[in-house]
């Protein structure tokens, strides 16, 4: 193995464990209760083996995208663990909490288009990810209104990331037409 990808794979799974210990205590809200670093697990998964992303920036980024929302990670714990790139990444895709959720998600619309390629690709994982979870798995005290609901939301904000991975947008697509009792 080259130098560059025992570092790439190397910070990869520092990525992973941080997540990890960060996530410990935290469950999805679907009705199992699943773990919830199988969340940012299954997005790094998505971008490697169906968007074929292998750039450790952004996979990092995907791993650690909900540590500074949902937890107590600090942006500057971040700097110090995985340096200013990675985390400029998880900034761009951290929804700021201090605001009503309604307002969090109109500025994910409104700012999407304006992201770095990077945080494109997180974001289009993320609501793949999220899309396939409400359809498989979905919180149990969710009505139909209301998934079909984030189901619409999610496209208005995938429709100004999408260019930065067509694969990714056409994984998107199929999952939202494959959810078409959700999305319709």
């Amino acid at each position: 193995m080259a130098t560059g990808e025992a570092e790439n794979l190397n910070l990869i799974f520092r990525a992973l464990t941080f997540a990890a210990h960060k996530h410990r205590d935290q469950r999805r809200k679907d009705a199992g209760a699943s773990p919830y670093i199988n969340h940012p697990i299954a997005l790094a998964n998505v971008l490697v083996n169906e968007g074929g992303i292998t750039d450790s920036v952004t996979l990092c980024a995907a791993i650690l995208h909900d540590t500074i929302e949902d937890t107590e990670t600090t942006p500057e714990e971040l700097v110090v663990a995985f340096g200013p790139e990675i985390t400029a990444v998880v900034l761009e895709v951290t929804d700021d909490k201090s605001l009503p959720k309604a307002e969090r998600k109109r500025l994910q619309v409104e700012h999407a288009n304006g992201k770095s390629t990077r945080a494109k690709l997180v974001t289009l994982a993320d609501k793949i990810c999220n899309l396939r979870d409400i359809a498989d798995c979905p919180p149990a005290d969710w009505t139909l209104d209301r998934k079909r609901a984030y189901f619409e939301w999610a496209r208005q904000v995938v429709a100004g990331v999408r260019d930065a991975s067509p694969a990714l947008g056409a994984v998107f697509d199929a999952v939202y037409t494959r959810s078409a009792g959700l999305s319709a």
